[in-house]
C-alpha cells in the first residue's frame, strides 16, 4: 500500500477556525520540543506563544506565509515563512517552524513541506530561502535541508541560541 499523499492547507486570515488551531497546536508542540532541549535554553517560548495566537497574521500580515499538512486527515506538519531580515528581505524569504508529528516522521513530509516553500518562494520570484536550525537538537532536519541543495551560509538574524547552523538555498 503506497503511503498516504499529504494535504496542504494554505493558512489565511479567513481559514476555517478549526485548521488555524490545528496548526497553533502543532506550532506550539515545535516550541515545547525546542525547549526541552539543552541546547536551546535561550529559545523565548512566549514569543512563539504570541506568534501562534496570532497565526496566520503573524506571518501573513509580514508578506509570508504558512502551511498546514494533513496526512490521513490529520494535522501532520506546519510549516511558515516570512522576508528574510535586513537587506535580504526584499529578495528573500527565511523559513520558520517545520515541525512533523513524530507518528508521521519519515513520510517525506518533511521534504514535501520544504519544498512547497521553495516553489512558492520561486512564484514570488525570491532568490533564495534561508534559514537556521540546530543540528543537535534536530539532526534529521538539519540533514533534510543539505540533501535538498541548502548550503551553509553566514549568520544572517540575531538568533541568541548558541551552535546554530545557518542555511541557504539559492533560487536563481
Amino acid at each position: 500500500m503506497a503511503p498516504a499523499q499529504p494535504n496542504f492547507i494554505d493558512l489565511t486570515p479567513a481559514s476555517n477556525p478549526d485548521v488555524i488551531a490545528s496548526a497553533r497546536a502543532l506550532l506550539l508542540d515545535y516550541g515545547r520540543f525546542v525547549v526541552s532541549n539543552p541546547a536551546a535554553a535561550r529559545f523565548c517560548l512566549a514569543s512563539l506563544e504570541e506568534e501562534a495566537a496570532n497565526l496566520p497574521g503573524s506571518y501573513s500580515d509580514i508578506g509570508g506565509g504558512s502551511l498546514l499538512a494533513l496526512m490521513n486527515d490529520l494535522p501532520s506538519g506546519f510549516v511558515a515563512w516570512r522576508p528574510a531580515p535586513g537587506l535580504l528581505a526584499d529578495h528573500s524569504w527565511e523559513l520558520k517552524r517545520l515541525w512533523i508529528v513524530p507518528q508521521t516522521r519519515g513520510s517525506g513530509l518533511g521534504r514535501a513541506l520544504t519544498q512547497a516553500v521553495l516553489d512558492r518562494a520561486q512564484t514570488a520570484e525570491r532568490n533564495a530561502v534561508y534559514l537556521d536550525t540546530l543540528p543537535s537538537a534536530m539532526p534529521a532536519a538539519h540533514r533534510l535541508y543539505l540533501d535538498m541543495g541548502f548550503t551553509p551560509c553566514a549568520a544572517y538574524n540575531d538568533n541568541p541560541i548558541p551552535d546554530l547552523a545557518y542555511l541557504v538555498k539559492h533560487l536563481v
